[in-house]
């Protein structure tokens, strides 16, 4: 992705869904074939992921919450990654 990119919004993929799973201590993502255990960073990131928000306010948000200067290298990271597995798409 490029900083161009920080201007797209990315989306949770339709037939999948955030939830917080207390039994797990987790965010998990649910879809029609099974379930995606998230780690902490990972589901933070894509409690952000709510389809009205650019990236760059997603990276914003997160930088707020966590007190971190820079997160936009790890955020886009795996906002690559949970494109390319599906996850996530954006328009």
């Amino acid at each position: 992705m490029t900083e161009t990119d920080l201007d797209t919004i990315p989306r949770i993929t339709p037939g999948y869904r955030l939830q917080w799973e207390a039994v797990q201590d987790c965010h998990v993502l649910l879809y029609p074939e099974g379930m995606v255990q998230l780690n902490g960073p990972a589901g933070a990131i894509l409690e952000q992921v709510d389809g009205r928000r650019t990236l760059a306010e997603v990276i914003s948000t997160l930088e707020q919450a966590f007190g971190e200067d820079d997160l936009s290298a790890d955020v886009l990271e795996f906002v690559s990654e949970a494109q390319e597995r599906g996850w996530i798409r954006f328009g």
